[in-house]
């Protein structure tokens, strides 16, 4: 078993220990997923969702009003931040402690929410690359920022993805744009080798064969495979009938040292975290 580099982030002013993995609850704002299950895109909906991720445990709450699956188009501006005020003043009023983590690559809406709505961090699917002002705009929020590798765009992202070998390339890249990074000062960077974003299958695969070699980076590793087309498509069957097979993975994500993982199913995820945890501390 990977041990675990031991990491903090500042979360709200106060230092985050991930000595211990975290489990990330999706909070999905739009209709347009490719898991409706996930989907809230009303008040109501928005409700239902919260109080079951936070009764089953979650540590952070990922709220993201923007589709990204492969194929899609997105929305506005306007769209994706109307969706996100509803949503924020929902969980504030529920849950005011909350880690709230918002899903956008836009850098005004990150604006929005962090000042406005007290938002702990930004979850961004495109390292920057989608708004070129979103590093200056993190480097100003002073928020911890997840930066994630994706290969082209969603909407065209799995048409024919190449690589040399997906592993070196996505570090290299992750390695490139964290330096772009700390040279604006930006402290906390949390790494997602981006599964599914721009990768066939056996990309993926090859990348949670080797998830260890993300390490090389020295910032903390976020994992998402919750349902996603490389357990779908694997094992023949549908994102609804996905659950063990995304288990499964969490459970490898968390042997190879991944310190926080982004789930539709947070119980499942955390009897994971659970097990894993206690077997790294039975045999450091």
């Amino acid at each position: 078993m990977q041990p675990l580099k031991h990491y903090t982030i500042n979360v709200n002013g106060r230092l985050l220990s991930l000595d211990k993995p975290k489990v990330m609850g999706i909070l999905n704002l739009s209709e347009d997923s490719f898991y409706a299950p996930s989907s809230a895109p009303t008040r109501e909906k928005v409700f239902s969702r919260l109080e079951k991720i936070l009764s089953e445990g979650t540590d952070m709450i990922d709220v993201g009003a923007c589709s990204t699956r492969p194929g899609s188009t997105g929305v506005t501006m306007e769209e994706e931040m109307q969706a996100l005020r509803m949503a924020l003043l929902i969980i504030r009023e529920r849950a005011p402690e909350a880690i709230v983590s918002v899903d956008t690559y836009r850098a005004d809406v990150a604006t929005m929410c962090v000042e406005e709505y007290g938002v702990s961090m930004i979850n961004d699917i495109s390292a920057g690359e989608m708004d070129n002002r979103m590093f200056d705009t993190i480097a100003r929020l002073r928020v911890p920022y997840v930066m994630m590798h994706m290969q082209g765009v969603p909407a065209t992202m799995q048409v024919n993805p190449q690589y040399n070998d997906v592993v070196d390339d996505v570090v290299t890249y992750l390695a490139r744009r964290a330096g772009e990074l700390r040279d604006r000062g930006v402290a906390d960077v949390i790494v997602d080798p981006g599964f599914g974003f721009g990768k066939t299958l056996e990309h993926n695969y090859e990348l949670m064969s080797r998830l260890e070699e993300l390490h090389l980076l020295e910032m903390p590793l976020l994992v998402g495979v919750s349902r996603k087309s490389m357990v779908y498509s694997l094992l023949d069957t549908t994102p609804e009938d996905s659950l063990e097979g995304t288990t499964a993975l969490n459970t490898i994500a968390l042997m190879k040292g991944a310190h926080i993982l982004r789930v539709h199913d947070v119980k499942a995820c955390r009897q994971c975290v659970e097990i894993v945890d206690k077997l790294r501390r039975v045999h450091p």
